[in-house]
């Protein structure tokens, strides 16, 4: 059990929370919908997206190490770390909706362009800055493993609430403010009506549902199976989802049989859901080593290094798809067909306004309540360096593990998350190649990432009695 003095109240344990709630109202609008937005809506064609998207991850990349250092190295009056709740939090709310606004015409032009790359690239830095800060923060509130494993589970719960909205409110809002109905599909609308699409909603719903019923076992999973094993045993239980959702699609439409498809999906986020999302408790492990071995506990310089390696996977993950899709000829859907996301741009334009300003209100509520009480000692941030970077990355070796094992599962999760999308838009109307290039995307390629996340984490070596010695 941790100490009294490193428990924290519930109030200070929403409030971190509400941090990952924030941002996970707009990087998974981002995630999910952005590719769609940009090929279906925008104009923009797969390769051209494909190669912004590359060329941001690369800057991001770059950009990240710095950012570790920055935070490591500055102070400000209200806050080491949540003062960018705030700072870049809400600026970060703003370029969320202007990479889903179009203010140029249909054609594509150089202008369209150079604005998407600058919008794109702005939210990916500006995010970098906050997801470092705050994941910093965590392991700044206290130092009591167990109260570190609440707050991950706050923090988890409360992020899958945000994917939660996004994934199901993004499709509904665009339909309603494009002038949806609510006249289900198989059902007669009027010519004038667009018919909301419940069935793309309820499928990707079902991708973040898992978090609330089997993230609070994640603890008896653990204990019953250890990390590893409960990594392995869920991994397994992915695979048979993905592996059920490429039959299905190949079995005529996939909306006609969209009860089988949700419970597919289901099962793949399951394992999905489970095996990746105790990866988070194991960062303010690596944390612990490191100051064990130093005397220094430089938590943005280890969240820096596993958010390069993080946007290292998400880079892999934005490019796979694009360049899948061009390869394979996709196509936009149709207009009018009945299982399309409408793609009217004021539509998209409001929707994102609703959701930046929801974020924006919760980062200030978690700027105010979650105040550092563990934070490095101003003489030894003042020693802080970009060699350091390299130096912790080189003599910490379950950070290197993380590391790697942070980039297969982040690709893994971004290939699978922007492809679902299409996975539900009309995908009968593709042609063949097209069609079995989603596939790919949604359901095999996924499945080789998990099983290499398993070979990785086999060499994770803190054990649970490791991380027992490690406590001050």
């Amino acid at each position: 059990m941790c100490k009294n003095a490193d428990r924290l109240d519930w109030r200070v344990r929403f409030g971190f929370g509400a941090g990952d709630f924030a941002q996970n109202l707009v990087y998974p609008a981002v995630s999910l919908y952005l590719l769609f937005f940009y090929t279906d809506v925008f104009g923009l064609t797969p390769t051209a997206v494909a190669t912004m998207f590359l060329v941001t991850q690369i800057v991001d990349f770059l950009w990240n190490p710095l950012i570790g250092v920055f935070l490591d190295r500055g102070t400000l009056p209200w806050g080491k770390y949540r003062s960018y709740l705030v700072l870049a939090g809400l600026p970060l709310a703003v370029l969320l909706v202007l990479c889903f606004w179009s203010p140029f015409g249909g054609a594509v032009s150089a202008g369209k362009t150079a604005y998407a790359y600058v919008t794109y690239m702005g939210f990916t830095l500006l995010f970098t800055l906050v997801n470092v800060a705050y994941g910093a923060l965590g392991a700044s509130l206290t130092r009591g493993t167990d109260e570190i494993t609440v707050l991950t589970a706050v923090r988890i719960f409360m992020a899958d609430m945000g994917c939660f909205a996004v994934s199901v409110g993004v499709p509904l809002l665009v339909a309603l403010f494009a002038g949806g109905s609510g006249v289900p599909l198989g059902e007669r609308a009027l010519p004038c009506e667009r018919v909301l699409p419940w069935r793309m909603a309820a499928f990707m719903g079902f991708g973040i549902l898992p978090s609330f019923i089997f993230m609070p076992l994640v603890p008896f999973f653990r204990r019953r199976l250890g990390k590893k094993g409960l990594f392995y045993c869920f991994t397994a239980v992915a695979i048979i989802g993905m592996a059920s959702l490429y039959v299905l699609s190949r079995i005529g439409r996939v909306e006609d049989h969209i009860g089988w498809v949700s419970a597919a999906q289901f099962v793949k986020a399951t394992g999905i859901v489970v095996a990746t999302g105790y990866m988070w408790a194991l960062v303010p492990e690596v944390i612990a080593y490191g100051e064990s071995r130093t005397g220094q506990r430089i938590s943005g310089i280890v969240n820096a290094i596993l958010g390069g390696f993080f946007r290292l996977g998400m880079a892999i993950g934005r490019l796979v798809p694009g360049a899948v899709l061009a390869w394979t000829g996709y196509r936009a859907a149709p207009a009018g067909e009945s299982a399309a996301l409408p793609t009217d741009p004021r539509a998209w334009l409001w929707t994102m306004v609703a959701f930046a300003l929801v974020a924006a209100m919760f980062l200030v509520f978690s700027f105010t309540q979650a105040k550092e009480r563990v934070v490095m000692a101003a003489a030894d941030a003042a020693q802080v360096k970009t060699g350091d970077l390299w130096r912790e990355f080189r003599r910490n070796a379950p950070l290197r593990i993380l590391a790697f094992f942070f980039v297969t599962t982040f690709a893994m999760m971004s290939i699978g998350n922007a492809s679902g999308a299409y996975f539900m838009n009309g995908l009968a109307a593709q042609s063949a190649f097209a069609q079995e290039g989603i596939r790919w995307l949604v359901c095999v390629i996924p499945a080789v990432l998990m099983v290499a996340s398993a070979a990785i984490l086999a060499r994770y070596p803190l054990t649970d009695e490791a991380v027992e010695r490690l406590k001050p």
